[in-house]
């Protein structure tokens, strides 16, 4: 049945079950890597000056500023869920406008994600005062120079220069 093992040694696995966990623990090759999907937005609206500004967050978790973006809850589409992140990182509510091209990285636990990104404008024309949360601890609206100087991933100040191309 059992093995007896004498108090203060510890039994060892077998080396077959050590093997088999391991195995467990890779994808396999014919199996395609789990990928991480997450929604968001380059939110841009007109200054006064009638000059565009963009929307950067800074995330005191990571400590670095980017576009308001998060994971998508089961259920959701990529639409709704890149509409719900940025009300909830900036409370600025907005409506989509076209699809920008999605970026693909490594996120800090090593897994693949896509973030799937759309111009977005406030949905009334107005913002309102910025209350910082548990994510995002503050938003600037800054010109696309600004807001370049600022980013910290290559893949946000990308889609900024593909914007400010588009415009």
């Amino acid at each position: 049945m059992g093995r007896c093992v004498e108090v203060g040694q510890q039994e060892e696995a077998p080396p077959v079950a050590l093997k088999l966990w391991r195995l467990r623990s890779r994808p396999r090759p014919d199996e395609p890597e789990a990928l991480v999907r997450a929604g968001g937005g380059v939110v841009r609206r007109r200054g006064k000056d009638g000059r565009a500004q963009y929307a950067v967050v800074h995330r005191p978790r990571y400590d670095d500023w980017s576009f308001p973006k998060g994971k998508i809850d089961p259920g959701e589409t990529d639409e709704a869920a890149a509409l719900r992140e940025v009300e909830e990182e900036t409370g600025v509510r907005c409506t989509l406008g076209p699809e920008l091209e999605p970026t693909r990285y490594r996120d800090r636990k090593g897994r693949l994600k896509q973030v799937r990104y759309w111009l977005m404008e406030p949905a009334d024309g107005t913002v309102p005062k910025f209350r910082p949360n548990s994510e995002i601890d503050e938003l600037r609206w800054c010109s696309a120079a600004e807001a370049g100087k600022l980013l910290h991933h290559e893949h946000d100040r990308q889609l900024l220069a593909d914007m400010e191309a588009l415009s």
